[in-house]
């Protein structure tokens, strides 16, 4: 053979050779037939907490980014307004009157309510203190059918042998009794099922890099196995907690914006917040949007992002009142624990790559109950009704399409830490009922021209008012629903004594604190919570 017949032969075989490299490598990329599946549950996260719902004050570019690329639920709902009610329902597919959690767990019931010292009226009722074993959850739907399933962050639906591996996780990291963050927001935590690695480790991010571990680990390219990953982050419930340099960038934006005199207005129980202005809760929002942040690029750098669907929602509204008295849901009304729409309305997005297009809105009422049969279908799965009772599919709503109009339920039998009172709600079309349990009163809100809620017009509407409440508790009387009682030792003069320290020492408290987070010299002497350690 002569050169240049070598030099030929030797260019084709380089090329042969290059082609069925590429062909190799090119097999080991199985993209599994089913798409994967983000789901990003923040805690205690109002309607208002982001700049794409209007915020000038938090900054939220990556959690912002989900609803551009996806459809934005205007009307999506937690389906109470606290949070393990709230987190059953979306594993269940139930509303809390059925699935029994009706309450926090942990929260005082029945005779044990008197040693909160609030002397109100009525006795809460017991409640299932655990996601029961009877349910086949949305994670066990998705194991069964073939998905590799990981959860990250906050549970609360049980102790242990009720914990996430108990109900369809393959892998829990960080997962157990708590609703709140043991320990902090800084490493080291107190976590039996989060190891501590370095202290003033950030927690939101140490959960974003858990998740992200797992995808790599578990890479359904390689793997040809779906996933389905929960990120249920700690943020934003209190203690709220940031690091002096987060701190001092929203202190300087509170001061640019211009600080309000008065942050606070009296509701029922407690006063409730009405201005954003929180440095160290926009500390908090930020380093949760910037753990999300980092999972979203991680889809990207290892090409998943074309085949994952992403889910972000809350599970109860911002706290207004309570706790950390930490944000505002102006317009929407109070927060936290309540039966107005500030308590139960949250941020609620679906990316569908393929489907969706972005930034497109749907103003249908949806709830958490709904995401069970959505995921079911859009992973091509045969739904489970007798599961997700009280959910439907909103795949016809992701096609631009419609849904049949359903009543949507909720039953809190609680008084609120928040300053919620027991009540049960309807929604059905643009009205909204709220029945109260301890004079047996019914508002109605017209939530199209009144989404405030300032006006309650339910004696212009008496037939409307009949109809929806018994609807309410024909389904409240059919799941055996609980009820609170009245308590025989309610003293009224104890209760009004009780209200009148909150209006004459509680909320000047707040209003002082309030003033100090924003004061030049706020130090909270600690090492801004042993996060000193973090690079910011």
């Amino acid at each position: 053979m002569n050169t240049q017949k070598r030099y030929y032969f030797s260019l084709i075989l380089s090329g042969l050779i290059l082609f069925l490299t590429s062909c190799k490598e090119q097999k080991e990329v199985i993209v599994p037939k089913q798409p994967n599946i983000l789901f990003i549950l923040a805690d205690d996260y109002g309607y208002h907490d982001l700049s794409s719902a209007g915020s000038d004050f938090y900054e939220t570019p990556n959690i912002d980014r989900i609803s551009r690329e996806g459809m934005t639920f205007t009307n999506g709902y937690a389906t109470c307004q606290v949070c393990s009610p709230s987190r059953a329902s979306i594993m269940s597919g139930k509303f809390p009157a059925r699935h029994g959690i009706t309450d926090w767990i942990g929260a005082r019931t029945e005779t044990e309510w008197r040693k909160v010292g609030r002397f109100n009226k009525l006795l809460p009722p017991a409640y299932e203190r655990g996601l029961s074993h009877d349910f086949i959850t949305l994670p066990e739907a998705m194991k069964a059918n073939g998905y590799k399933t990981f959860f990250a962050g906050k549970w609360h639906l049980g102790e242990k042998g009720s914990w996430p591996e108990d109900h369809g996780f393959d892998i829990n990291k960080g997962g157990w009794d708590a609703g709140s963050p043991n320990g902090g927001y800084f490493s080291p935590y107190k976590n039996p099922n989060l190891e501590n690695k370095e202290d003033g480790e950030n927690l939101s991010m140490r959960l974003a890099k858990e998740t992200v571990q797992f995808l790599k680990d578990n890479n359904p390219n390689t793997t040809g196995r779906p996933v389905f990953a929960f990120l249920s982050f700690y943020a934003v419930h209190g203690p709220i907690q940031t690091t002096q340099v987060k701190w001092e960038k929203y202190r300087q934006k509170a001061m640019d914006l211009g600080v309000a005199d008065k942050g606070f207005k009296m509701g029922h129980f407690l006063p409730i917040r009405q201005v954003q202005d929180n440095p160290v809760y926009a500390g908090l929002v930020e380093a949760m949007d910037d753990a999300v942040g980092t999972v979203l690029n991680t889809l990207n750098e290892l090409g998943l992002d074309e085949n994952t669907i992403v889910v972000f929602t809350s599970d109860n509204g911002g706290v207004a009142a309570g706790d950390a008295f930490a944000t505002s849901n102006l317009p929407l009304r109070a927060g936290k624990g309540y039966q107005f729409e500030g308590g139960i309305r949250e941020p609620y997005f679906i990316k569908v790559p393929g489907l969706t297009k972005g930034g497109e809105f749907s103003n249908t009422p949806v709830t958490g109950t709904d995401f069970y049969p959505t995921l079911l279908e859009l992973a091509g799965l045969d739904l489970k009704p007798e599961e997700h009772q009280d959910g439907v599919s909103l795949v016809p709503l992701l096609k631009n399409e419609s849904i049949e109009e359903r009543p949507l339920i909720w039953h809190y039998p609680h008084y609120g830490n928040q300053g919620g009172e027991p009540s049960s709600i309807i929604r059905r079309g643009d009205w909204k009922l709220i029945h109260y349990y301890e004079d047996g009163r019914e508002e109605l809100y017209n939530l199209k021209n009144d989404l405030e809620e300032s006006t309650d017009i339910a004696n212009e509407q008496p037939e409307l008012v009949q109809q929806l409440s018994l609807a309410l508790f024909n389904y409240l009387n059919e799941v055996n629903a609980r009820f609170p009682k009245h308590d025989p030792e309610y003293d009224e003069a104890k209760e009004r004594a009780y209200l009148k320290n909150v209006v004459d020492k509680r909320w000047p408290q707040l209003e002082k604190q309030r003033m100090e987070f924003l004061s030049e010299d706020f130090d909270p002497k600690n090492n801004w919570w042993g996060s000193q350690l973090t690079i910011d």
